[in-house]
């Protein structure tokens, strides 16, 4: 059975991310031709999809049962949650698909990595590894470092034909993410 976003809560006390700015060149900015590698094995170029919208939650990583998150994590603003913003999208996944858009999460852990998480949680769809910040920085996506690791914001892209048509950034309380992009799809219908 696959666990909940119920399973994964997030403390009540987790500081809000605030908008930085880095975002802000983003929107209408076309999609770089770059293939990366998803849990379903096969490359994936963001910038030819065959569906009318597609989604591209960013995260900057998810835990392994087990293994200590870095420390000080819960500390910095917008990087806890990514388990539960993945559950959001995949619970949230049919309405997401019946609104026209193909959904992804995207972060710079390996393939292997995300493989193991995309199992253990049952998403039904693929996320993609940037391993190589090829996108990252293509789009100059916004970044943060923490124990001399560099992670992804977390953002949440709306590409259209090619290119970038909605940002979400910051996302808070990722646990909704999925939610408020449906709501956003909702009111910018392409029908």
């Amino acid at each position: 059975m696959a666990p909940n976003a119920h399973d994964f809560p997030l403390p009540d006390n987790l500081p809000r991310p605030v908008d930085d700015g880095a975002a802000d060149h983003l929107r209408g900015m076309a999609v770089p031709r770059i293939a990366l590698g998803s849990t379903g094995g096969r490359p994936i170029d963001l910038s030819k999809r065959e569906a009318p919208r597609t989604v591209v939650y960013c995260y900057p990583m998810t835990g392994v049962p087990g293994k200590a998150l870095p420390e000080g994590w819960d500390l910095i603003p917008g990087a806890r949650g990514c388990t539960p913003q993945s559950c959001g999208f995949r619970d949230h996944h049919a309405e997401l698909t019946e609104l026209g858009a193909e959904v992804f999460g995207l972060s710079t852990q390996s393939t292997a990595y995300q493989q193991e998480m995309a199992a253990r949680l049952h998403l039904p769809f693929e996320v993609l590894s940037d391993e190589q910040f090829r996108l990252t920085d293509a789009l100059r996506l916004p970044t943060f470092a923490v124990e001399g690791v560099r992670l992804l914001k977390r953002l949440t892209l709306v590409l259209r034909e090619g290119r970038v048509e909605h940002v979400f950034y910051p996302v808070f309380p990722p646990d909704r993410s999925a939610e408020e992009v449906i709501r956003w799809l909702e009111q910018h219908s392409l029908r």
